[in-house]
């Protein structure tokens, strides 16, 4: 069984989907931002930014070491998931930080 074909996340029950629908970092970044514009206080993202950067820093810490050692370790599917995951919470700081965008764009 591959990552892709888990059909439940751990995660983020609102970023994760059981479909296996192909998602951009504009698409990504943009649900995002509008879970925190809708303040839903059953959104995970919501609950997070809500802890504070504080909070989602240490989940980029605890995600970058499973980047780590899905790529020492696992499966390449597995360590897309990881990969992917990362992306989120690096997303979720920067919004919660009011970070654009463009202002990423800008420093690649």
């Amino acid at each position: 069984k591959t990552a892709y074909e888990i059909k439940e996340c751990y995660w983020s029950s609102d970023v994760c989907s059981s479909d296996l629908a192909v998602k951009t970092f504009e698409e990504l970044w943009q649900e995002i931002e509008n879970k925190l514009a809708n303040k839903d206080p059953d959104s995970g993202s919501v609950k997070l930014v809500s802890a504070g950067v504080h909070e989602i820093g240490k989940k980029i810490m605890e995600e970058a070491g499973e980047v780590w050692l899905a790529a020492e370790h696992q499966s390449n599917s597995d360590l897309a998931l990881e990969i992917s995951q990362l992306i989120y919470y690096l997303q979720l700081i920067a919004q919660a930080r009011d970070i654009k965008i463009e202002e990423i764009y800008k420093e690649l």
